[in-house]
């Protein structure tokens, strides 16, 4: 499948004036509450692009029950971790296939323990604070204001920096090579940086400014390249930057971006030892959505503008918790509503499946977590595993 040129824009408008829009021109992929058997398919390798990813890829309902009655957690945890158990399965999972039912069940019990242990350990990593520079790109359309991010940043005692097409007389080009040549000196640096794109994608570009994925990786392994090592040999070590991608298949960018960086940096000698931590506005194979006034507002981040801007009290920091947690609770909501049993939300019911986001936080796994997740799959001990990670 060929995906449809991605449009959007930001602003923020008054609810009762706006109306709600696809950020692209056609028809998303339809994401369907129905349950389809648990999937076990032929593992992706490393180094293959990812491809748009169906949502739909679940489990059925009897190993749902089996895998959900195990685990001691909420409900809204669950259905928080459910889709990165699925896709984990579904993209790595070969081997999982020859196990028989309970033993395939408990395996799933382990490897949804392991991405709980991961959701734990970096909650508190910071995205939005005093102690980090913002880099924003924002796509040229009038309507997407600088403010949507320097208000944030004025708020949380963080220096931006924006990047954004404002003239005829600047280029789409010229616009794509400074702000690369910004995200190579973060690289490059050691100060905390996250960095923030509002616009339109594709699953291997950021459309807004026709940058493919294997552009962007090269400038972030040419900048950890820069960075002479203390001892030992030369490393990729990019865990002082986050990356927010708000545009249609962002996991999908994502995901093809960390398998670049790793692939890049394999062949200019350097050792990979963390990649960025990363934000996906959109959930695989998912086109962005936006409400429409005099200008757009994109959900994903209106939801961040009005959880930790518009909201008081404000938290010290936005963090990745901030995201995986409260920011994909209040997602959820889009395209859905509760099912009430007894006085009670026993579930969700899909109403416009175009309006499904279900945004998607990604971490880099460690050398032992790799080994962990490898015994945890079935797979031998050099098998090639991609370090970003999908924690829901």
């Amino acid at each position: 499948m060929t995906p449809t040129p991605c449009r959007i824009a930001v602003a923020a408008a008054p609810p009762e004036r706006s109306r709600v829009v696809p950020w692209r021109t056609g028809r998303g992929l339809p994401l369907l509450l129905a349950l389809l058997p648990c999937l076990i398919l032929p593992a992706a390798r490393a180094d293959e692009p990812a491809t748009v990813f169906d949502q739909t890829m679940m489990f059925d309902a009897a190993q749902r029950d089996r895998v959900r009655a195990r685990l001691d957690v909420s409900d809204r945890h669950y259905r928080q971790i459910e889709p990165s158990l699925a896709h984990l399965v579904a993209t790595q999972g070969t081997h999982l296939a020859a196990l028989d039912a309970d033993a395939r069940t408990g395996r799933l019990v382990d490897l949804a323990g392991f991405i709980d242990r991961l959701r734990e350990a970096h909650a508190d990593d910071e995205v939005i604070g005093a102690d980090r520079a913002l880099v924003g790109l924002l796509d040229p359309d009038p309507g997407l204001a600088p403010k949507e991010i320097t208000a944030l940043a004025d708020a949380y005692g963080a220096e931006a920096t924006i990047f954004k097409r404002r003239s005829a007389d600047d280029s789409i080009s010229a616009v794509a090579t400074r702000v690369l040549a910004a995200v190579e000196a973060a690289a490059a640096g050691s100060a905390p940086t996250t960095i923030v794109v509002l616009g339109h994608g594709l699953p291997e570009e950021i459309q807004s400014y026709s940058i493919p994925v294997d552009r962007l990786a090269a400038v972030l392994v040419a900048g950890a390249g820069a960075r002479p090592p203390a001892t030992g040999p030369r490393r990729l070590d990019l865990s002082h930057l986050v990356l927010v991608c708000d545009d249609c298949y962002s996991a999908d960018f994502l995901t093809n971006l960390g398998r670049a960086i790793e692939r890049q940096g394999a062949a200019a000698g350097l050792t990979t030892a963390a990649l960025p931590a990363c934000i996906a506005g959109t959930s695989y194979g998912r086109v962005g959505r936006a409400d429409v006034a005099a200008t757009f507002v994109p959900h994903f981040w209106k939801d961040v503008i009005e959880l930790y801007y518009i909201r008081r009290p404000r938290p010290a920091a936005v963090t990745l918790g901030d995201f995986f947690e409260t920011v994909d609770n209040m997602m959820y909501g889009y395209g859905r509503v509760p099912v009430v049993e007894d006085g009670r939300v026993a579930g969700y019911r899909t109403v416009d499946p175009d309006a499904v986001q279900d945004p998607v936080v990604f971490v880099s796994l460690t050398d032992d977590d790799l080994a962990t997740l490898r015994r945890l799959l079935g797979l031998p001990a050099d098998a090639a595993l991609p370090r970003l990670f999908d924690i829901g």
